[in-house]
C-alpha cells in the first residue's frame, strides 16, 4: 500500500516535471549530491548552518531554477517542498558525518561530478519533453548541470569553477551530444541517461587528472594594471 502510494507521488511529479518516473528519482539524487557538495564546500569557509543550507539549495536548485525560467515554466520547486526537504537531509548528513567527509580530499569532487552528470540529464530530459529540438536540449542541459555551482560559487566568494581551466560545463555538453545521440538512434531512456552520466564523469574525472582544459585568453598584462589603477582610485 505504502508503495503504491510512493508510485502515485512519483508518477504525479513525474507528470508536473514533465520528465519519466525513474527521471525522478535521478533528480532527487542530483538534488541531494549537488547539496552536498554545496554545503561541504560553505562549511570549509566556515559558514553556520543556515548559510550552509543557503549554499546548499542554491547549488542543488540554482541551475534548474534558470533552466525552467529560460523556458518559461515556474521553477520546479516552488510546487513541491521535497527539494528544500532534500537540502535539509543533505546538511544534516554533512552534519553527521563532516568529519569522515572532511578526511576525504576528493569527496566535494565525486558529489559535484555526479550531480553535474544527473542533472545535466534531467535538463535534457525535461526539455525534450516540452518539444524544443536538440540543440536546445543540450543549451538547457548544460544551463542545469553547470549554473547552480556558478551561484555557489559566487556566494562562497571564490572563481566560478566553470570558469577555470579544467573542463566543467563542457563535459556537460559533450554529454548532451552523447544522449542525443542515442535518443535520435530510439535506444530507451535510461540508457541514454546512462551513457550520458558515463561520459560527463568520465571527462571530469580525466580533465582533473589529466589537467585538460580548453585554451585560456591572455589580455595584456599593461591593460590589466591600467583597471586595477582605475578600480583602487574610485
Amino acid at each position: 500500500m505504502i508503495i503504491d502510494e510512493i508510485i502515485n507521488i512519483l508518477q504525479l511529479m513525474g507528470s508536473t516535471l514533465r520528465i519519466p518516473i525513474s527521471f525522478v528519482i535521478i533528480e532527487f539524487i542530483a538534488t541531494f549530491a549537488s547539496a552536498i557538495s554545496g554545503i561541504r564546500l560553505a562549511s570549509a569557509k566556515h559558514f553556520d548552518w543556515f548559510g550552509a543550507y543557503i549554499v546548499g539549495t542554491a547549488t542543488a536548485i540554482g541551475g534548474g531554477t534558470m533552466r525552467d525560467l529560460m523556458l518559461g515554466i515556474p521553477p520546479f520547486w516552488m510546487t513541491n517542498p521535497i527539494y528544500m526537504i532534500c537540502c535539509a537531509l543533505a546538511l544534516f548528513f554533512v552534519i553527521w558525518f563532516g568529519k569522515y567527509l572532511i578526511r576525504q580530499n576528493n569527496t566535494l569532487f565525486i558529489f559535484d561530478a555526479i550531480a553535474l552528470a544527473l542533472f545535466n540529464i534531467i535538463g535534457i530530459e525535461k526539455t525534450l519533453n516540452m518539444g524544443y529540438p536538440y540543440w536546445t536540449a543540450i543549451i538547457m542541459g548544460t544551463v542545469t548541470g553547470a549554473a547552480g555551482g556558478v551561484i555557489r560559487d559566487v556566494f562562497i566568494n571564490v572563481e566560478p569553477l566553470v570558469f577555470r581551466k579544467d573542463i566543467y560545463a563542457m563535459a556537460c555538453t559533450a554529454g548532451g551530444i552523447v544522449y542525443v545521440l542515442c535518443d535520435w538512434i530510439d535506444l530507451p531512456d535510461e540508457v541514454n541517461a546512462i551513457l550520458s552520466a558515463f561520459c560527463v564523469i568520465t571527462i571530469r574525472v580525466l580533465a582533473v587528472k589529466y589537467h585538460w582544459g580548453l585554451p585560456v585568453l591572455k589580455g595584456d598584462p599593461a591593460e590589466n594594471a591600467s583597471n586595477a589603477d582605475i578600480e583602487r582610485n574610485k
